[in-house]
């Protein structure tokens, strides 16, 4: 399950377990990182400059087969 997440002003992180299926605003991209689990990548994630200037950013758990 996919993690949102946003932190504006890096005042506190939001979390909501889902995808975010609509945006009015534009994709700015997709990064891959390694994470020990979904917490520790929110994190990391928590910390972006996307997460912090009132931008949504899904984290996705990538499983290996």
């Amino acid at each position: 399950m996919p993690v949102q997440l946003r932190n504006p002003d890096a005042k506190g992180v939001q979390t909501k377990m889902s995808a975010f299926m609509f945006s009015p605003l534009p994709i700015a991209g997709f990064s891959l990182i390694e994470a020990e689990d979904i917490a520790a990548a929110v994190d990391i994630v928590a910390r972006t400059p996307c997460a912090v200037a009132h931008g949504v950013v899904e984290v996705w758990p990538l499983l290996e087969s």
